[in-house]
């Protein structure tokens, strides 16, 4: 089993920056996709962004620009650098872990409880 831990979310003002880290325990991450997800009240979940086992990152198409991914295998750690933030980008961010690769929630397999970003105007 792994476990995924998220920190570093908070409150900050809009057009502010926040760094979210995602560090597992029970596994590495080597092998293993990694992505963020969010979700507002009221919203479904939604995909942010993902990375592969071998560094290739994908985006959200709506955050592309915005957001970067990253992932530190020694440190077994995923990074989520978060910039120019928005009111809209308010949500609880999860980290989650796959043996493949893609945007869809249920394509993972481990989930982290998520921490909460609010960005006020």
């Amino acid at each position: 089993q792994m476990q995924l831990v998220e920190s570093g979310g908070g409150l900050v003002q809009a057009g502010g920056s926040l760094r979210l880290s995602c560090t597992a325990t029970g596994r590495t991450i080597d092998t293993y996709g990694m992505g963020w997800f969010r979700q507002a009240p009221g919203k479904e979940r939604e995909f942010v962004s993902g990375i592969t086992w071998s560094h290739i990152t994908y985006y959200s198409d709506s955050l592309k620009g915005r957001f970067t991914i990253s992932r530190d295998n020694a440190k077994n750690t995923v990074y989520l650098q978060m910039n120019n933030l928005k009111p809209e980008d308010t949500a609880v961010y999860y980290c989650a872990a796959t043996l493949s690769d893609g945007m869809k929630a249920d394509g993972y397999d481990y989930w982290g409880q998520g921490t909460q970003v609010t960005v006020s105007s």
